[in-house]
């Protein structure tokens, strides 16, 4: 069978396609946007890649034609396999149908911290021997690539979007997935290019509680106001709580106050009949956002018969998905490190938990906002106050962007610059550093290279 995707190199999108090739399926694809890690775990698996969409792209005709949801009417492929009748499906429809059927589905949802909850909760299931099959929004380097089908019997970790499905389906992905057990790790406003307000999402996240069994679980993170709204609207799966509330059956402690060493505290049985199990974590991830998605997953881990001391053990060997406080290099002392970042909270909750672990030298950020949120510029307003603890900021303002960022500078806590040209931004920043100071450059894109450029410039500069 012949397997055509469009928008092939969306994380998505691209770890579909290697569960296809897994399956044996010929798949081919096309995006208009090729750039690594995806592109070259792509190429790996043998599928072929065509940048740009053009009715010679459906040439051989596929069997089925995958529509990623960047893809809308008007666009010279999608009109193309119109024309043709050729049989088409959206990305999440594929996935429920062909690869989730007869699995136990965990499906990890929120508006921020998923990719990194995903790839804990399947590596904790990795560690533990149960061999899981998963779909993850990101390369998690336990693993190496963003898919795969695991273990027939296994269980399924998959990333759970709220994004609409596809220019025909504009349900939220996850609706399609009918987990056994849900992970709602948080909910804020984003995505404002398809949902008017935070009540919108609301109700999308009510529709994913809505396909739970009642004999499944929901693990619901404590002190979110959202997802007790979303609650509100109907629940008919039992709810367990993870945080830092003293309340919750999950809840962490911090031992360290870069999180990068805390204590997980479970509480089983409810009164004089409650027993206490505890576990500490020491691992090379910082920030308390990214303790509170390590403790999700040992819930998850825990719920599939993962104990709890063996789980925090494992944690000690987790490394952080690509572009999650990633470390491209070092030269004189000065790192680069990556980062998915592109919503002020991320973006806040990124920087804190890298200043409490960087005790010497400085955290300059680096950061595009190039998101459709950020490009609408709903939420410019919190952008200011997001950087607050880094040293100094470098803002770029990429094509596209139709609002000047020259008021957050001016708001800016910390020194900031604004540039437009990517060699310029390099330069500067080379000038700028020195030995011990951590540059943290954060974009939900391919920023250009910027992180191999910078690299390189700092080579030639310090050599």
């Amino acid at each position: 069978m012949h397997l055509h995707i469009l928008g092939i190199c969306g994380t998505f999108m691209g770890s579909l396609a290697l569960l296809a090739r897994e399956q044996g399926l010929t798949v081919t694809g096309s995006d208009a946007n090729v750039y690594p890690p995806m592109s070259t775990q792509l190429e790996a698996a043998g599928i072929t890649l065509r940048e740009g969409y053009r009715a010679e792209n459906l040439a051989p005709r596929p069997d089925l034609v995958v529509i990623g949801n960047a893809l809308s009417r008007g666009n010279p492929e999608v009109e193309a396999l119109l024309n043709l009748g050729l049989a088409y499906v959206s990305g999440p429809q594929w996935l429920a149908e062909e690869i989730l059927p007869g699995r136990r589905v965990i499906a990890v949802a929120g508006t921020h911290g998923k990719t990194t909850t995903a790839s804990l909760t399947a590596w904790l299931l990795e560690a533990a021997g149960l061999a899981p099959g998963f779909l993850i929004g990101g390369v998690p380097r336990n693993f190496g690539v963003s898919a795969r089908l695991g273990a027939h019997d296994a269980p399924f970790v998959v990333e759970a979007d709220e994004y609409d499905t596809a220019f025909f389906d504009k349900r939220s992905k996850f609706v399609h997935y009918r987990p056994e057990i849900a992970v709602l790790g948080n909910l804020e406003f984003d995505h404002a290019d398809i949902f008017p307000d935070l009540a919108a999402i609301e109700r999308q996240f009510h529709y994913l509680v809505r396909t739970v069994p009642g004999k499944g679980q929901l693990l619901v993170a404590d002190d979110e106001p959202a997802l007790d709204r979303v609650l509100a609207q109907g629940c008919w799966t039992p709810v367990t709580r993870f945080g830092r509330e003293a309340a919750s059956p999950w809840r962490l402690v911090l031992e360290r106050d870069d999180a990068s060493r805390f204590r997980v505290i479970h509480q089983q049985g409810q009164g004089a009949e409650s027993v206490d199990e505890d576990a500490v974590v020491d691992w090379s991830l910082t920030g308390t956002h990214n303790a509170r998605n390590a403790l999700a997953a040992l819930a998850v881990a825990h719920s599939l018969g993962v104990d709890l001391a063996r789980g925090a053990a494992s944690l000690a060997r987790f490394e952080t998905p690509r572009r999650r406080q990633e470390l491209r290099g070092e030269v004189a002392g000065i790192q680069v490190i990556d980062d998915f970042a592109h919503h002020p909270t991320a973006i806040a909750a990124t920087l804190e938990g890298l200043r409490a672990a960087t005790p010497c030298g400085r955290l300059l950020a680096v950061i595009e906002p190039r998101s459709n949120t950020m490009r609408l510029g709903t939420l410019r307003d919190r952008l200011a106050a997001s950087i607050a603890a880094s040293d100094a900021v470098f803002w770029y303002q990429p094509p596209g962007l139709d609002w000047s960022l020259t008021p957050v500078l001016e708001a800016s806590p910390v020194p900031a610059r604004l540039e437009q040209d990517i060699d310029a931004l390099v330069a500067v920043l080379v000038e700028e550093a020195r030995p011990l100071d951590r540059i943290v450059v954060m974009s939900n894109g391919g920023f250009a290279g910027i992180h191999d450029r910078l690299l390189a410039a700092l080579g030639v500069a310090h050599g």
